[in-house]
């Protein structure tokens, strides 16, 4: 059974920097793309990054272009957003979620399989 587990959500000030990692177990970690996600009250969950299995292609949205990376380690089967510059309105819980067609760089929450359980991230001004 896949599970996700996300880690490094906290409070920051503006203009500070973020990691958060996504541990992935119970398949093998680079048969799957990875997304994050995140949800702030009151709004719909958006697709902030994703990466395919290799890392050869990436997705940003554009409210994070510039100020969030996403990268992987299948390896150790863990997946990493590095968040600097952050401003108030990236407030939110932020998930990563997993989906099986590897090769396919997906920004939908709907493509996505498994999800993790979310860990929010607070950025006070």
């Amino acid at each position: 059974q896949v599970q996700l587990v996300e880690s490094g959500g906290g409070l920051v000030q503006a203009g500070d920097s973020l990691s958060l990692s996504c541990t992935f177990s119970g398949r093998t970690f680079s048969y799957y793309t990875m997304g994050w996600f995140r949800q702030a009250p009151g709004k719909e969950r958006e697709c902030v990054a994703a990466i395919i299995w290799n890392g050869g292609r990436t997705y940003y949205a554009d409210s994070v272009k510039g100020r969030f990376t996403i990268s992987r380690d299948n390896a150790k089967n863990t997946g990493y957003l590095q968040m600097n510059s952050l401003k108030p309105e990236d407030t939110a819980v932020y998930s990563c979620a997993a989906d099986r067609r590897y090769t396919t760089l997906s920004t939908r929450r709907e493509e996505y399989d498994y999800w993790g359980q979310g860990t929010q991230v607070t950025v006070s001004s």
